[in-house]
């Protein structure tokens, strides 16, 4: 009997894969297809408002009952709704001798700015299981952030990454907090792949820029693809991990490739369904007219693409990360909202 697509994939390549934002159900079903780790963000919980409503809401409703700040709840329901999770994960975490198994959980997207705040939940989330990895957005306060946790020997998931120059950036700070700390703790650099091929597509409709639909498709992967050479060409110790998939090939235009990548469960189910054969694809090589006419036409992708194309001070303005966050934000005030009108309902 053939095994299931992703149960290959990994028995083949070095490529794995990680779920995001997963209900309970959704988190056995990966898990037995061949997950090894788990994402969550600030929209967790939203989501979970939609499809798991009873026991989000009885978690928000007890929440509420010890706690009188609704910020301090908001934080609370994330993470006690997390905290499932990291324990479904977590034999996988010390089957692996704590190279797998992970569970990220990302701070409230409204203190993003705040270095001190974001080491200070993540220390709070330390508490809550051996496989906890903290995520963390590549901007300025996150950086400084990152390179105060590395010395601290927190897991970090290195987020919102959408341009060469973020991926560089915060990997010559980790190299340099390991070796000055001596403390190299498990390291992830998330690239955003299918968040930046949507941002473009609405640029590209909004400017009506002339490009095909075939050559726009592929943007994303080529920036992750540089960003994947470069990692191994300097040998930084991390592991890039794909993120924001919205379609079944931002995973396998990577698989051949020593990278993992997170995707949500309906297109891993897509993905089981359709057992396509296990091909490596991370060295096909983009033609450089490709490329070329990319950067020509679209300076957002130009400034993604090449190793300066952004100053550290403006990653967390570029336009790709910022339709990201704004999901997040919107993720995060439906949970503020049921947090303060469980409170009304409660007279708590």
């Amino acid at each position: 009997m053939t095994r299931p697509y992703f149960h290959r994939v990994h028995a083949e390549t070095p490529t794995r894969m990680w779920i995001n934002n997963p209900t309970l159900e959704d988190t056995r079903r990966a898990i037995a297809a061949g997950a090894v780790s788990c994402t969550t963000n600030p929209s967790f919980c939203s989501k979970l408002l939609q499809t798991e409503q009873e026991h989000i809401r009885g978690i928000i409703a007890q929440t509420v009952q010890q706690t009188p700040d609704n910020d301090a709840a908001a934080e609370q329901v994330y993470h006690r709704a997390s905290a499932r999770i990291l324990e479904l994960f977590r034999p996988l975490y010390e089957q692996s001798g704590g190279t797998l198994g992970f569970v990220t959980i990302q701070d409230d997207p409204r203190r993003d700015d705040e270095a001190e705040h974001i080491v200070d939940v993540t220390m709070r989330c330390t508490k809550l299981g051996p496989n906890f990895m903290t995520k963390i957005p590549v901007i300025g306060a996150g950086i400084a952030a990152i390179e105060e946790l590395v010395a601290r020997n927190v897991p970090i998931c290195a987020t919102e990454v959408f341009a060469v120059s973020q991926a560089i950036q915060v990997c010559e700070v980790y190299e340099r907090a390991a070796q000055r700390s001596g403390k190299h703790p498990p390291f992830y650099l998330t690239h955003i792949t299918g968040i930046f091929d949507q941002y473009l597509a609405e640029v590209v409709k909004a400017e009506k820029i002339p490009i095909a639909p075939e050559i726009l498709r592929q943007a994303g992967c080529i920036i992750a693809r540089k960003e994947y050479r470069l990692v191994k060409e300097r040998g930084y110790r991390t592991t890039l991990l794909g993120g924001g998939a919205r379609g079944a090939h931002h995973f396998t235009e990577f698989v051949g490739g020593a990278m993992h990548i997170t995707i949500n469960w309906s297109t891993a189910e897509e993905l089981i369904a359709a057992d396509p054969p296990v091909v490596s694809r991370i060295d096909v090589p983009t033609p450089r007219e490709t490329v070329e006419e990319l950067r020509a036409k679209i300076p957002g992708f130009r400034r993604a693409y090449d190793d300066d194309g952004l100053a550290v001070q403006e990653f967390a303005d570029f336009g790709p990360l910022v339709l990201f966050k704004t999901m997040f934000l919107n993720g995060y005030a439906r949970l503020l909202d049921e947090v303060a009108d469980s409170r009304a309902s409660l007279g708590a």
